[in-house]
């Protein structure tokens, strides 16, 4: 065997120092420095340079270990057996070989049964019952001594503190791992940032740091979970003779245990498994990292033993990695349907959770400044499942210098309106909501909907293919289009063309609270917008009006003033609304109100055709007036206007003994109140 080189010899050292160092952020401190898949390689290529220079092993190596002990306030409990680690499988090869070192200890030539079993992301933890009572919780720490958890380990709802059933041997040990689900991790890190405290990277650090606080009290409120995976007793004759009968047992003595669980028989099922599971992942309510494969037959596994740190007849085949390290080359702002602005880091291309990530969200500019991104930034990746990437932690100590910090842009790098923050808001905005093409889509959209303009036949669809074949880029071009311009689209008939030509010109007329409304300034809502067009009544009014003419309307605040303030004061906005204007829409005037409003509190319902006025200007007399306009009729209705060809709302008005009003006397009611 050749002499190793001192190059070789100095990499070792590199190794273990670089392992230990990581095992004491990950089991002391629950701060990793480096994902798990960046530790792994680490420990591998520790691995094969030790198993090719058999003389560089030593017994304090990381490889003949399985992390170090944590040095807390918390006792140490000494293991009756070894919390032993387990030897992982990357790949289909190395699975087959796992399973074809099996059968050749077990001088077999048939296939062997497995146990599949989800491995949960967690820490794993070992509880001791007397007489089916708890009497110990421990962590595993380094495999051979871990700290005693029991006053923790009892606030958890799925461990139980009595053991169930009749048939409870005097002394049983159950192994198995404590983990926090996806649900309470994010509601957990929600309500630490909320309080300024520092959120966990993972689930799994979530758990670990729970488990090991001072205070039970801080634990019972941490949501965390147990699944049991083995089971020892000190008479085995009393266990079932597999591993899988052993865990039914378990259940039935109270412990949960992961329902994803199957059995294989040969490498080939085993590979099956490995293969639905890990389609499944990101549909779980909890973090997996891979798929544990055990012997099933007790006296098999007996039969296999064990190597120095880990069992023979079991294997952990890994799941791609869901967290990476890579850098953060530069931070841009994209703008999203509704004027979000949002950041977004561009990344050196890294693989993680299966496929190659080069970008990740940064969601807001309070996260930004929560996590202390810079350009240049080596940061923590994650993406579970189909989730889109994020960065969770900047790795402080390899920040280059005179990193540079990330700005929020002040104008959108769109459309060059403002970008607004409101104080107390997270999320930026594009200000330029009329005109933004990152917006345009949802504008027309809004416009055209059944609570603003309601132009009818103008839906998704065919706002899609109109602002994708560039006809429409505001919703002022709206009224350009032809029935000619129309009947040119594939599936668009000559028919629905002069329907829809018909929906947008009934649409010039709006009264004014639904143009405004259709505006969809942010904040400004149905109520609003008939507060402010019946306190100002002109568009331009509003559109002049300082912050403290605004916020003396009602369901007006500071907040929504600002935002009504900016809209107006963008220029594309000024100038699609002279477009509109252009084109001939003509929003209408409407009656300011002042001192008492006679119809307040009364609810009136409209119903049939108004030959002198549209629905929509009598609603918003009568609203001027007071009153609440309703859909239907009820006891509570004081009035029901009806028109021509009124139907079923008229009937019920009658039968309740409702007030009925016809078109010639509602006008006359509105003309003594100098409304026409």
């Amino acid at each position: 065997m050749n002499k190793p080189l001192p190059e070789t010899i100095k990499r070792v050292e590199e190794l273990r120092s670089a392992l230990d160092e990581h095992n004491y952020r990950y089991y002391v401190l629950d701060d990793p420095g480096i994902p798990d898949a960046e530790y792994d390689r680490l420990f591998r290529e520790l691995q094969a340079l030790e198993a090719e220079h058999p003389e560089l092993k030593s017994a304090d190596s990381p490889t003949q270990r399985v992390g170090s002990s944590a040095e807390t306030s918390f006792e140490e409990v000494v293991h009756r057996l070894p919390m032993l680690s387990l030897d992982n499988a990357f790949n289909e090869d190395e699975l087959r070989d796992f399973d074809r070192r099996v059968r050749e200890r077990l001088g077999t030539d048939k296939d062997v049964e497995y146990v599949c079993e989800p491995k949960l992301d967690g820490l794993a933890v070992s509880l001791h019952y007397e007489h089916g009572s708890l009497t110990r919780a421990a962590t595993r720490g380094d495999g051979y001594a871990g700290e005693d958890i029991t006053a923790n380990i009892r606030t958890i709802p799925s461990v139980p503190l009595r053991l169930r059933g009749s048939d409870v041997p005097d002394l049983v040990e159950v192994r198995g791992e404590v983990y926090m689900p996806l649900a309470g991790f994010e509601a957990l890190n929600s309500r630490l940032e909320n309080q300024g405290e520092k959120a966990f990277v993972n689930p799994r650090n979530a758990a670990a740091g729970s488990l090991r606080q001072k205070k039970s009290t801080v634990t019972a409120r941490r949501p965390l979970e147990m699944c049991a995976y083995s089971v020892a007793v000190t008479d085995e004759s009393l266990l079932p003779d597999t591993q899988w009968e052993g865990l039914q047992q378990v259940r039935r003595w109270g412990f949960r245990i992961n329902p994803e669980m199957r059995k294989a028989v040969g490498a080939a099922e085993c590979l099956e498994a490995y293969e639905e599971l890990l389609q499944k992942r990101g549909e779980l309510p909890y973090e997996i990292d891979g798929i544990v494969f055990k012997v099933n037959r007790l006296e098999y596994q007996q039969t296999l033993g064990f190597v120095s740190r880990a069992p023979r007849w079991a294997i952990a085949q890994k799941f791609p990695a869901q967290e990476e390290l890579t850098v953060v080359e530069d931070v841009e702002f994209q703008v999203g349907r509704t004027g979000a602005v949002t950041p977004v880091a561009r990344l050196k291309p890294v693989f993680v959770g299966g496929v190659t990530v080069s970008n990740a969200t940064l969601h807001n500019m309070d996260e930004i400044r929560r996590l202390d991104v810079h350009i240049g930034d080596t940061v923590f990746i994650r993406r579970a499942g189909d989730v889109i990437p994020k960065v969770v932690k900047v790795v402080l100590e390899k920040r280059p210098a005179h990193a540079p910090s990330v700005e929020l842009p002040k104008q959108c790098p769109v459309c060059d309106s403002d970008v607004i923050q409101i104080e107390g808001e997270a999320i930026a905005r594009c200000s330029g909501g009329l005109f933004c093409p990152a917006q345009r889509k949802e504008a027309i959209r809004h416009y055209a909907s059944r609570k603003a303009l309601d132009i009818e036949g103008l839906g998704d669809k065919w706002i899609d293919i109109l602002v994708d074949q560039n006809m429409v880029k505001t919703v002022a071009d709206i009224y350009l289009l032809t029935t000619k311009d129309l009947t040119r689209l594939e599936r668009m008939g000559e028919k629905s063309a002069a329907n829809l030509i018909e929906a947008i010109d009934r649409s010039r007329r709006p009264v004014l609270w639904r143009f405004l409304y259709a505006l969809g300034i942010r904040e400004v809502g149905e109520a609003t917008a008939k507060s402010l067009a019946s306190h100002f009544g002109t568009l331009e009014a509003i559109a002049e009006a300082g912050e403290d003419a605004l916020i003396a309307v009602p369901d007006v605040g500071p907040i929504v003033a600002g935002h009504i303030k900016s809209f107006f004061e963008q220029p594309h906005n000024r100038e699609t609304l002279q477009a509109l204007r252009a084109a001939g829409v003509e929003w209408q005037e409407a009656h300011i109100t002042t001192g008492e409003r006679p119809l307040q509190g009364q609810t009136w319902v409209l119903t049939g055709t108004l030959s002198g006025l549209t629905r929509d200007e009598a609603r918003a007399k009568l609203e001027s007036l007071g009153a609440k306009v309703a859909g239907s009729v009820s006891k509570k209705t004081s009035c029901v206007v009806a028109g021509e060809a009124a139907g079923s709302k008229l009937t019920k008005a009658e039968q309740l003994g409702v007030q009925v009003m016809d078109e010639a006397a509602l006008v006359d009611m509105l003309k003594e109140h100098q409304l026409l």
